[in-house]
């Protein structure tokens, strides 16, 4: 199997990294749909939040320490927002666990 992030993750194709350490790498997305649109992905293959398990959920609550840990060193005090799409209904285009954080400017709800 074939995975885009995977391949993102090790190297094989290239990306705009943002941070990265042993568990996880951000990249800035090549579509961006605000100011600031970061991806967040863990090294490790996990095909969605639908796949999170007690066993890889350490890696998933350092994910979430890491968005955090951007959002401050960015200077998103006016707030951000980070989304998961899980699945074919909610547009989830690389099944592969991501989190988009979305900043740099006032985002709209519902978000479509």
């Amino acid at each position: 199997m074939s995975c885009l992030f995977c391949s993102i993750a090790e190297g094989t194709i290239p990306s705009q990294k943002a941070y990265e350490d042993d568990l996880c790498l951000v990249f800035h997305d090549i579509s961006p749909q605000a100011p600031v649109h970061l991806l967040v992905i863990p090294k490790e293959h996990i095909e969605s939040v639908a796949a999170v398990t007690a066993e890889n959920a350490p890696l998933v609550a350092h994910m979430m320490t890491v968005i955090a840990k951007l959002a401050e060193e960015l200077g998103l005090d006016s707030g951000f927002r980070v989304v998961s799409n899980c699945g074919k209904d909610a547009q989830q285009s690389v099944p592969h666990l991501h989190f988009h954080l979305l900043a740099g400017r006032e985002l709209g709800w519902p978000p479509g």
